[in-house]
């Protein structure tokens, strides 16, 4: 997977990430449910990629990030190594 990165020098973008506007329940949802609408919702955000690289770098564990879920990230770093 490739992705252009532009990440901010701060976290500020993460204000206006569209998932900021929507709330967390779609991006942080119960084990099980679908994260469909999520992944629609970061498809559409121009900071998608700062966003992937913001999990990445962090190693957020938990919800969507980026517009991919948990185990589509540990498979991303598996292939990363």
């Amino acid at each position: 997977m490739h992705s252009d990165t532009i990440t901010p020098a701060d976290d500020t973008w993460q204000a206006q990430a569209l998932c900021a506007q929507t709330g967390p329940d779609f991006f942080f949802p119960e084990p099980g449910s679908s994260v469909r609408e999520a992944k629609r919702i970061c498809a559409m955000c121009e900071l998608r990629p700062a966003c992937l690289q913001y999990a990445l770098a962090h190693d957020e564990r938990f919800g969507v990030w980026g517009g991919l879920s948990e185990k589509e990230r540990l498979a991303l770093r598996r292939t990363a190594r």
